[in-house]
């Protein structure tokens, strides 16, 4: 098979590249810039394209199939080449399917946990010793690529509800066709896609739709939206709601208590206590006992940028987190202030996004606040420039957040030297962006921290 990527630098444009390669098929790709870590794990296995741009001569009939990633605009000279030729066009969702077809596809959909959702379910089956295609967002500790290509009978699959393509508008997670499945919530995102909550819901009802009619789905029983959008279903699907399991917290470590067993983890919060009850149930769907599920979640450290522990003292932990959303900011501060009950909370969020930054949403933010005990928002200064957007000033910040001591930077060094000045004994400091707080190297600034 000859497979050509239009825009293979994506985040999984490139690992769908390097795992076609990987099962043989015949890889080429183009893009007009490309970044780390696509850049090194493109050269790594002789896949970077040897100069940027856009090359429709690049574009022949010997090709079997165009991969098109977000990235691309619709007018893309290779893409135009590609649709006069009649060649066939995939998006990646539509690829993954492709591969998957044949397979069992369990799809992780929802507003927030997918990544940690589906990162647990790979690390129990791996502990199992099963065979398993997967695609994840985010590159997970034990595996190479963020997609996983076999002959496996069974496909785990990230299940995001963002658009699929510039020529295809339809969520990724409605091309699935998912045999067993999970929603693990539904909150507001992607407003400059989804311009109001109720288009929004919408699509997670039409994901349920989309499942196979045998299909099995779980979803977070304590989600009053999801709750009306299950009772609104007709479809065939079984569906069952899944809950926290019992827990107890001591000397910050969480431990699960199950038919009078004990199973301490390494990660903690009431969101991933709710995630790891919607991995249990789809593990136990694939054959691995609820013991055996929890021993293994013993050694599951958490997805990358999830909860990520940079470092910390006797008195002191600094964490990142990937949290951008109202939602996860939310309960990522609730689990940090709720793991370590006697330590004051320096929260730090940066907006980074389309939707963060849309006035229109920025709302949607106050309280999101509220459990830490200092509060501190950072925009880059150069970020609405770079995105195209109308920028906006700090009392717009603060008069829509509605917190009084607020604390605002819009640039990333003095974000940097407000942090170097803080003393942290007796705190936690933690660090949310989808972004990387305007380059701040966050490894050495943990270091000077606690040094």
């Amino acid at each position: 098979m000859k497979v050509h990527f239009i825009a293979i630098g994506g985040s999984a444009m490139h690992n769908l590249a390097i795992a076609l390669h990987k099962k043989g098929f015949e890889v080429t790709g183009s893009d007009d810039a490309i970044f780390e870590p696509s850049v090194s794990r493109l050269a790594r296995y002789n896949l970077l394209p040897p100069e940027y741009g856009w090359y429709p001569e690049k574009i022949t009939s010997a090709l079997d199939a165009i991969i098109l990633g977000m990235h691309a605009r619709p007018d893309n000279p290779e893409l135009l080449a590609a649709q006069q030729a009649g060649l066939k066009i995939y998006s990646y969702p539509e690829y993954i399917y492709e591969q998957s077809k044949d397979k069992l596809r369990v799809v992780i959909g929802g507003s927030h946990g997918k990544t940690t959702i589906t990162s647990m379910i790979l690390h129990a089956l791996q502990a199992a010793g099963k065979a398993f295609d997967y695609l994840v967002g985010a590159q997970l500790e034990g595996f190479d690529t963020m997609v996983g290509l076999s002959d496996a009978p069974l496909m785990i699959i990230e299940g995001d509800e963002y658009l699929s393509s510039p020529i295809d508008r339809r969520p990724k997670f409605h091309i699935y066709r998912a045999n067993l499945a999970v929603i693990s919530g539904i909150a507001w995102d992607h407003i400059n896609v989804f311009p109001t909550f109720e288009n929004y819901i919408e699509q997670f009802a039409t994901f349920i739709n989309t499942m196979e009619p045998d299909g099995t789905l779980f979803y977070a029983g304590n989600d009053e939206v999801l709750e009306k959008v299950i009772a609104g279903d007709n479809s065939a699907i079984q569906k069952f709601p899944y809950h926290a399991p019992a827990y107890e917290v001591n000397n910050g470590v969480t431990t699960v208590l199950f038919e009078d067993e004990k199973y301490e983890l390494q990660v903690f919060g009431e969101h991933n206590l709710l995630n790891l009850e919607a991995a249990r149930n789809i593990c136990n769907q694939l054959g691995i006992t609820s013991h055996n599920f929890y021993s293994s979640m013993r050694t599951f450290k958490g997805a990358a940028r999830r909860l990520e522990l940079l470092g910390k003292s006797d008195s002191t932990n600094i964490y990142k987190d990937f949290a951008h959303s109202p939602s996860k900011l939310k309960a990522t501060i609730h689990a940090v202030k709720t793991q370590f009950p006697e330590r004051k909370l320096v929260a730090c969020m940066e907006l980074h996004t389309f939707s963060s930054l849309n006035k229109n949403f920025l709302g949607e933010y106050a309280g999101c606040m509220d459990e830490a005990d200092t509060a501190i928002i950072f925009i880059h200064s150069e970020t609405f420039f770079h995105k195209k957007m109308q920028p906006y000033e700090e009392s717009f910040v603060r008069s829509t957040i509605k917190r009084p001591d607020l604390i605002y930077f819009d640039q990333p060094e003095k974000l940097k030297e407000y942090l170097a000045k803080q003393e942290l004994t007796g705190k936690n400091l933690l660090l949310m962006s989808s972004g990387n707080f305007g380059g701040l190297d966050l490894t050495r600034l943990t270091e000077k921290l606690l040094g």
